[in-house]
């Protein structure tokens, strides 16, 4: 049995195209696994918001964020988020597709910094500038602080100052001080009531004699009535 050669020529044909599909199937899977073992890679594709791209979360804005990098440079660093943000995902467009980074996957630390990120590769094998980026997550505000209650103010009121006593100063208009006090009056020790009352000017020393011999005189009758009393009896 011979073969037509035609035939031959048809199939060597048919071989080399499918060949040439899984080579570039290979290719294709290659440049998906060199870009970046930490990132999943969607070939062919274009996203710019985290619905878009089938993620959770909603785009931050790049305000909450701290990076180096990014659009026009060939890698993303984000060294750290703002106060009560959570991050996602995190893409990173160029070339023919994009890179999601999933932080805590893959080998990506679950908190900043996040570096070296980038694009997938282009078709010639070459890493990819990046055309744009943007990260996928939630910002929740702190409670805000309700102010403390101011205390009421304390109202203090002031007692008049004690006013200190004065004293009376001696007159200067004369040279010497006024006395008030009168002078006692002298006493004269040779006064007949003794100094008792004032001296009159009149000797009453006569008296003490006459009522000394009054008394001898009243003391001789009562000896002498009872003398004759006795020799009655």
């Amino acid at each position: 049995m011979q073969i037509n050669p035609r035939r031959r020529v048809r199939s060597a044909v048919t071989v080399v195209a499918l060949a040439t599909v899984a080579l570039l199937g290979t290719a294709g899977t290659a440049l998906a696994t060199r870009s970046d073992d930490r990132a999943t890679q969607v070939v062919g594709e274009n996203a710019t918001t985290c619905e878009g791209a089938k993620l959770p979360g909603k785009v931050l804005p790049t305000s909450d964020l701290t990076f180096t990098g990014g659009t026009d440079n060939l890698l993303l660093n984000i060294t750290a988020v703002g106060k009560g943000v959570t991050v996602t995902a995190i893409v990173v467009k160029g070339g023919h597709g994009y890179n999601v980074y999933v932080p805590g996957e893959k080998g990506l630390p679950e908190n900043p910094p996040w570096t070296e990120l980038r694009s997938p590769l282009n078709k010639g094998d070459q890493q990819a500038a990046i055309s744009h980026w943007f990260v996928c997550g939630e910002k929740k505000t702190p409670p805000t602080e309700q102010p403390k209650p101011s205390e009421p103010t304390k109202t203090s009121t002031a007692k008049p100052p004690t006013s200190a006593p004065t004293t009376s100063k001696p007159s200067e208009s004369s040279g010497t001080p006024t006395s008030t006090t009168a002078p006692a009056p002298a006493v004269d020790g040779n006064g007949g009531n003794g100094g008792g009352l004032a001296d009159t000017g009149f000797d009453n020393a006569w008296l003490l004699w006459a009522g000394g011999l009054l008394v001898l005189a009243g003391a001789g009758v009562l000896v002498l009535l009872r003398v004759r009393r006795g020799k009655t009896d």
